[in-house]
C-alpha cells in the first residue's frame, strides 16, 4: 500500500504542489582539479584546475531541489547587484524557479561559497560574504511577497536559515504566524542554538551536531540518545515534529505526541554531504504536504538523500530519477511476504510499536480467497498502521473444517495473504484458537468478523481494543465449495 501511495505521490502529486522558500540565498562555485605535486613556493599542494562549476546554494539549493521535483517553486531572500548576483539570476531562471521574492540591492553582496577539490576530495573553501540582518524595508517587502503567495495558495513554506541575515526573529515569527493562520505546513533548517525563534513551525530538521549544540551536550548517534534529545526539544519549543538527520544512521522523526519513526540510510558510498540536508527538507515538506504518512515520507526522503551523498557537490534530486530509483526498490521488494515465525513476528510488532505505530491483528483459515475476504482485510488494515494475519495451519483447518479441508495448503495461503499490499505480516498457528499466539504477539487491535460480541472474542485480554467488522454478505469459502460440488453433480464441470 505504501509503495502505491509513494508512486502516486511521485507521479501525480509533486507537479501540483506550490512551495515557497525563504532564507539565505547563495551561489556555490566548485573548482575541480588534479593534485600531483607540492608547490615550490610554499608547502602546499598544487591543484591543476580542470573544471569550474557554479550551482545554486543555501536556500536556493532547497528551491532547486523542489524545482527538479517538478514543484512550482517561489524563492524569497536578498542578493547583491554584483556579478555573483547576475549569475544567481541566470541559474534561477535556468531551473524555472520564480525569483520575484529575491531582492537585489546595491548595498548587498551575493553570498558565494567556493570549494576547491582535488580529485573527489574537498581541499579548501573560500567564502565571499558580508552577513547583515535584513532592514525594516526589506522585511516589509519580503513579507508582502509571501503574503501574496499565501493568498493565492501555497502547500508549504521552507525556512532556510544559514545565519546570513534573512531569518531574523521578526521575519521568522511573521512567516510562521502567517503560515499557521493559513493552515500551511512549515519546515525549518535551523542555525545556532536559539530555536525559540522557530517556535510554531511544523518541522525542524537538525543534524546530530545541531541537535547536540541545541541540547548543550555531545550526543552519540544512537536511537536512544537522538529520541531523548528530540523529546527534550519538543518540551522546550513548540514544533509538531523534530526530524533528525543522522548521516549513515538515516533519519529519525519524533512527534510532539510521542510517536517515533526510524528509517536507516540507503546509501553507503558517501562522497560529499553538501546539500543533502536541503534534499531531505525538500522531500519532507513535499511528501507531508501531499498527504503521505510519516513512514512513507521517510522512505522517499532517505532514498533521495542516498542519491545526493553519492555525488560530488550540491546535487538536486530529479523527480524522474527518484521515480526510477523507487521503482527499482519496489521491484527488489516485490517478493510476497511468506509466513514469519512467532518469534520473528513478535519482534517485528515490538519494533513497530516502539516507533509509535498501531498494529492490527486478525485471523482465519482464508482457504479460498474471495471478495468478502478482501473487503474484510482491507477494512481491518485501515484501523491502524500495520495488519498482521494469523493463519490456521493445515492441521488446524482439518480439525475445524473436516478431513477434506483445506483446499489450499498453508504455504499457498500464506503466500496469497502476503501478496496483498495491505498485509504486513503473516504467521501460522496450529491451535484451534489464536489465544496462545495473541499472548505472544500482543498487537494493539484485535479484529473479528461476524456477529460476535466483544466478550465472546477469544484472546481479547492480550490487546488494547477489540473491533467487530461485519462480513460481506453472499461470500463464503463453504458456499464456493458447495457451488462447485453442485456443478460437478450436474455434469457442468
Amino acid at each position: 500500500m505504501i509503495s502505491k501511495t509513494i508512486h502516486e505521490f511521485l507521479t501525480n502529486k509533486l507537479p501540483a504542489l506550490r512551495i515557497a522558500v525563504i532564507g539565505d540565498i547563495m551561489v556555490d562555485r566548485y573548482v575541480f582539479g588534479d593534485v600531483g605535486r607540492i608547490s615550490p613556493e610554499a608547502p602546499v599542494p598544487v591543484n591543476r584546475v580542470t573544471e569550474v562549476k557554479e550551482v545554486l546554494g543555501g536556500a536556493a539549493n532547497v528551491a532547486n531541489n523542489l524545482a527538479n521535483l517538478d514543484c512550482q517553486v517561489f524563492l524569497g531572500g536578498v542578493a547583491g547587484l554584483d556579478s555573483h548576483g547576475d549569475l544567481l539570476t541566470t541559474l534561477l531562471e535556468s531551473e524555472h524557479i520564480n525569483h520575484e521574492g529575491v531582492l537585489r540591492l546595491a548595498s548587498r553582496q551575493t553570498t558565494t561559497k567556493m570549494r576547491i577539490l582535488g580529485g573527489r576530495q574537498q581541499m579548501m573553501r573560500l567564502d565571499f560574504e558580508e552577513p547583515v540582518a535584513v532592514s525594516e524595508q526589506e522585511v516589509k517587502e519580503l513579507l508582502a511577497w509571501l503574503t501574496g503567495l499565501c493568498e493565492t495558495g501555497l502547500d508549504g513554506i521552507v525556512i532556510s536559515d544559514y545565519g546570513k541575515g534573512v531569518c531574523t526573529p521578526t521575519v521568522l515569527q511573521a512567516v510562521i504566524s502567517l503560515a499557521n493562520a493559513k493552515g500551511i505546513k512549515t519546515i525549518v533548517d535551523p542555525k545556532g542554538n536559539d530555536w525559540s525563534k522557530y517556535s510554531g513551525a511544523t518541522f525542524i530538521t537538525p543534524n546530530v551536531k545541531e541537535l547536540s549544540e541545541y541540547i548543550g551536550r555531545s550526543l552519540p548517534n544512537t536511537d536512544e540518545a537522538i529520541v531523548a534529545a528530540a523529546k527534550e526539544t519538543l518540551r522546550d519549543v513548540s514544533f509538531d515534529y523534530v526530524v533528525a538527520t543522522r548521516s549513515a544512521k538515516g533519519i529519525t522523526i519524533v512527534s510532539n505526541q510521542g510517536q517515533i519513526w526510524h528509517n536507516p540510510a540507503t546509501q553507503q558510498d558517501v562522497f560529499d554531504v553538501s546539500g543533502a540536508g536541503d534534499t531531505v527538507v525538500a522531500m519532507i515538506i513535499t511528501a507531508m504536504a501531499a498527504g503521505l504518512t510519516v513512514r512513507g515520507t521517510l522512505h522517499v526522503a532517505n532514498a533521495a538523500a542516498g542519491v545526493v551523498v553519492s555525488k560530488v557537490g550540491t546535487y538536486p534530486i530529479h523527480r524522474q530519477e527518484l521515480l526510477e530509483l523507487w521503482e527499482s526498490i519496489r521491484h527488489r521488494q516485490a517478493d510476497p511476504i511468506t509466513a514469519y515465525s512467532r518469534e520473528e513476528m513478535a519482534s517485528k510488532i515490538r519494533q513497530w510499536q516502539n516507533e509509535g505505530h498501531t498494529v492490527v491483528f486478525t485471523n482465519g483459515c482464508f482457504d479460498i480467497l474471495h471478495s468478502g475476504h478482501l473487503s474484510y482485510l482491507r477494512d481491518a488494515a485501515r484501523l491502524g498502521d500495520h495488519l498482521v494475519v494469523g493463519l490456521n495451519s493445515d492441521a488446524s483447518v482439518k480439525r475445524l473444517k473436516g478431513a477434506a479441508r483445506p483446499i489450499n495448503s498453508e504455504s499457498s495461503r500464506a503466500e496469497l495473504m502476503g501478496a496483498l499490499g495491505f498485509v504486513d505480516g503473516v504467521v501460522l498457528f496450529d491451535e484451534d484458537t489464536p489465544a496462545e499466539l495473541l499472548s505472544e504477539l500482543r498487537p494493539n487491535i484485535l479484529v473479528k468478523g461476524g456477529d460476535y460480541t466483544v466478550e465472546q472474542v477469544i484472546g481479547r485480554e492480550f490487546v488494547d481494543k477489540v473491533i467487530i467488522l461485519p462480513f460481506k454478505e453472499g461470500y463464503s469459502t463453504t458456499g464456493i465449495i458447495e457451488k462447485i460440488k453442485a456443478l460437478v453433480q450436474e455434469g457442468l464441470l
